[in-house]
């Protein structure tokens, strides 16, 4: 089973750094939540598709396209029938509604994708290299990072349980969706304990190498803006500053 997101590929994506990857999953956020308008909202979706094939990482998509669907299909379900409109459809749906509805499952959708481009191709501790740079106390960088590394730690920690007590006899997989359920709260217990555990040692870990002792410290990763980060930089501001304009001026 593999746990972490990052994918490790020889692409430019990859070779950027780690502040312009970051920027640009911030501008995407910024724009998806500037507009309503479907189509421009379907636009900036098969741009950031775009760029996720450029750097190949879209694979990991696999793993969370239930979660993406689902929350397109809830979204448009429940905004449709309690968002406000005038134009009724069947019932309690309106068109308004389900337009409004639509516009927000593909920007969640969005987020998402590109949130997940920017944890496929940028390793942990480049992330908390380039929150650094952006003048980010270590401590905060730092505590960022581990809780990244602490999600698929505890999802692994989950799947190793359940698979050795599905060894024991345990059935996990027969009965409704609440006897499941109910079969799964037990192997919380042993999950916490786990992490607990490994959250001990991780902290004695960092004081046995001085944590906190110096605030000037050194780093064997170095990181800089290349010509390909200008660029992508420049290309980023003046979409923010279009997106800025139409909503602002133009009232898209």
């Amino acid at each position: 089973m593999e746990m972490f997101l990052y994918l490790d590929k020889n692409t430019y994506m990859h070779r950027l750094d780690p502040r312009t990857k970051l920027i640009v999953m911030l501008a995407t956020f910024a724009v998806v939540l500037m507009f309503k308008a479907i189509p421009i909202l379907l636009g900036v979706t098969l741009l950031v598709i775009a760029y996720g094939l450029s750097g190949k990482v879209l694979s990991n998509l696999k793993r969370i396209k239930i979660i993406l669907i689902m929350i397109n299909l809830f979204s448009v379900v429940i905004w449709s029938i309690f968002g406000k409109g005038v134009t009724i459809l069947i019932g309690p749906l309106t068109q308004e509604g389900l337009l409004y509805g639509v516009a927000t499952g593909i920007k969640l959708d969005v987020m998402i994708i590109a949130g997940m481009i920017f944890l496929s191709s940028t390793k942990i501790e480049e992330i908390s290299m380039g929150l650094q740079k952006l003048k980010i106390p270590y401590r905060v960088a730092f505590a960022f990072s581990t809780a990244i590394r602490l999600v698929p730690m505890i999802v692994g920690t989950t799947y190793i349980i359940s698979q050795a007590q599905r060894s024991r006899g345990l059935d996990l997989d027969s009965g409704n969706l609440v006897t499941r359920i109910k079969k799964y709260l037990p192997l919380l217990i042993p999950v916490f304990i786990s992490v607990i555990r490994g959250t001990n040692v991780f902290a004695m870990a960092l004081e046995s190498k001085g944590f906190g002792y110096s605030s000037q410290r050194s780093s064997y990763l170095q990181i800089a803006f290349k010509p390909v980060d200008l660029f992508l930089l420049a290309v980023i501001s003046l979409l923010l500053l279009g997106s800025l304009y139409l909503e602002l001026v133009v009232g898209w």
